[in-house]
């Protein structure tokens, strides 16, 4: 896909989709089992893969995705204040820090909105309201949250931050906010995450919003393991 810093919001998605749905349409060329093509994909790539699958899921024109395969994906980013962005915030390879800087430079958001991103407070009451329930630490097993968790509700709404990035909360950027019917009709997944991870309980939100609609769900979890290994 057209990369950063050249290309941004909605390049990365609509690059791969449109490849998808080319190799889709041209499976008999590949030699390719229509009943045995899986998305599959890591950190962003792993974003993509959830995103691709979700906008394929009701195309009756193109064969079934059979499974989808994701290794500590980006499933959201309107709640950064996650045990594991809490714990592992510092972590090499993949800081909070850089993690924000990246989200910024490809939605084209000024930097000086970073602070506002993490603490939440460009999102809209109501908007909290409806996506608690899917992107809120109480859906982390607590296991995970006995290492140095300080449980924090997003700041005071500022209304200038949320004109300024309110894309962060459509479903192209955070695929766990789509709605229970798509959910529901998701092939089943394998999910990877690594304990020492920022991500860590993003693959925990999204096997849980799997789970809750029905989906099986294999969850393999790398306890030494850390972003990129």
């Amino acid at each position: 896909y057209r990369m950063l810093p050249d290309h941004h919001y909605p390049s990365i998605v609509r690059d791969c989709l449109n490849a998808s749905i080319h190799f889709l349409k041209a499976l008999k060329g590949y030699d390719v089992d229509p009943s045995r093509v899986v998305t599959c994909g890591d950190s962003a790539g792993g974003w993509v893969a959830a995103l691709i699958t979700q906008t394929l899921v009701g195309r009756s024109d193109l064969p079934r995705i059979r499974a989808q395969v994701m290794m500590y994906p980006i499933v959201q980013a309107v709640n950064l204040q996650l045990p594991s962005y809490q714990q592992n915030q510092n972590v090499p390879f993949f800081s909070q820090k850089f993690m924000l800087t990246c989200l910024c430079s490809y939605l084209a958001i000024d930097e000086s909105w970073k602070e506002a991103i993490l603490n939440g407070a460009y999102i809209p009451p109501d908007a909290w309201r409806k996506y608690r329930k899917w992107v809120s630490s109480d859906n982390i097993p607590q296991k995970f949250k006995n290492r140095g968790h300080q449980p924090r509700s997003p700041s005071p709404f500022n209304e200038a931050a949320y004109l300024e990035t309110k894309h962060i909360l459509d479903v192209e950027i955070s695929p766990l906010l789509a709605d229970d019917e798509t959910i529901a009709r998701l092939p089943e997944a394998f999910l990877v995450s690594c304990e020492n991870d920022i991500l860590r309980d993003d693959t925990l939100l999204y096997k849980k919003r799997l789970e809750d609609q029905g989906v099986p769900v294999t969850w393999y979890h790398v306890e030494d393991g850390f972003h990129g290994c």
